[in-house]
């Protein structure tokens, strides 16, 4: 969780055993992009130059490359104008595939909006904390301080009293020796059955967290309802449409379905509309 102010990006992430600030602003254009990257404080933190490009890399997803995606999604008339309107655009992962897990299970069955804040308040009650020029950031809390956490402090954050526990059991799982980083090199499949065997994570809570936080861009939580309302919204003149429905619009963007669905929420979110004819001669 970061905030962007006056053109610069904090976010306070784990680097080794310490709470770190990453800063960043853009010195460049679309064209000639350019990141300068500040770790704060940079005394004392493990890991090198290398290691924070690295985890600035990843957090942005700024190596991925656009242009299969594209392609492969030429033909399809609203994706094209949207790329061609949000040019450049990444979805950004979690530092961490465990961070990805935790979120999606706060954001089940309610609207975003009420799950930021509600994850804004567990960051900041078990984060580790970091003080810099007078003001207070928050690390995503690691899995040891969410297993021990009692559900009625999880409770206190506003959570419901179930998503507490699957939290708290989510998080002991981690602790046990579950290695959230090994399901990488499983596939899309396999990672669902394996996160599916953790209380409380069902098809949209795995899928959710392969794409944030195991960089599966054909993975396609099509229960989300923010997802479904954008689909409908640019594919279906606004009727509500079953995950089903969805799914059956999504087979035409195969191995790039859940960026496709990113790029769409954030149209509409932004109320990007496509103009009549546009495709036809495109």
């Amino acid at each position: 969780m970061g905030e962007y102010q006056a053109g610069i990006y904090r976010q306070a992430v784990m680097l080794g055993r310490r709470a770190a600030l990453v800063e960043l602003r853009s010195l460049g254009s679309l064209d000639e992009p350019l990141l300068l990257a500040r770790i704060e404080p940079d005394k004392g933190i493990s890991q090198g130059a290398a290691g924070i490009e690295g985890l600035v890399r990843k957090l942005f997803n700024i190596d991925l490359d656009l242009t299969p995606f594209c392609q492969a999604t030429k033909a399809d008339r609203v994706l094209s104008f949207l790329q061609k309107s949000l040019r450049g655009l990444r979805s950004p992962s979690t530092a961490t595939p465990f961070q990805a897990l935790i979120l999606s299970i706060v954001e089940q069955q309610i609207s975003l909006k009420v799950a930021w804040s509600l994850q804004g308040r567990m960051i900041e009650r078990f984060g580790d904390p970091l003080t810099w020029e007078g003001r207070r950031y928050n690390a995503f809390p690691r899995a040891e301080t969410l297993a021990q956490a009692s559900r009625e402090e999880l409770r206190a954050c506003g959570l419901s009293y179930r998503k507490s526990e699957y939290i708290i059991e989510a998080s002991a799982r981690v602790v046990e020796g579950l290695d959230m980083e090994r399901l990488k090199v499983l596939d899309d499949q396999e990672i669902i059955r394996e996160l599916r065997r953790i209380r409380g994570v069902g098809v949209w809570t795995a899928e959710l967290t392969m794409v944030r936080g195991l960089q599966r861009w054909d993975a396609f939580p099509a229960q989300d309802l923010g997802l479904r309302r954008a689909i409908a919204h640019y594919y279906h003149q606004d009727r509500k449409i079953t995950a089903e429905e969805a799914r059956q619009t999504a087979l035409a963007w195969k191995g790039w379905r859940g960026l496709a669905g990113f790029y769409l929420i954030v149209a509409e979110q932004r109320r990007i509309e496509v103009p009549l004819g546009w495709g036809m001669h495109h």
